[in-house]
């Protein structure tokens, strides 16, 4: 079972990473030609949400209590491991 700061910490290591991999694409962005720029900019988007989607599952598992967080980690987990999977297909379709 993985505690709740095991979680946040495993959870701000891999936005972090999400934020450097879109910071990335956003420079490939900027120098594509134009229906290739239009492409990136809406997997951009969507990689951003889904970004923003984690940040906000890992606030709620800091801010819940011990007693919550036993009733939420497999939840947390199966959101985080779905929002995982979601985003690095979203990076792939950008190679």
């Amino acid at each position: 079972m993985i505690d709740r700061d095991a979680y946040v910490e495993k959870a701000k290591a891999n936005i972090d990473k999400w934020n450097a991999e879109i910071d990335k694409m956003q420079a490939n962005a900027k120098e594509a030609e134009a229906d290739a720029k239009i492409k990136y900019e809406k997997q951009l988007a969507e990689m951003r949400r889904q970004r923003d989607e984690a940040e906000a599952k890992m606030k709620e598992a800091q801010q819940a209590s011990d007693a919550a967080w036993g009733d939420m980690r497999k939840g947390f987990e199966q959101a985080w491991d779905s929002l995982s999977e979601s985003f690095q297909s979203a990076m792939k379709r950008f190679k």
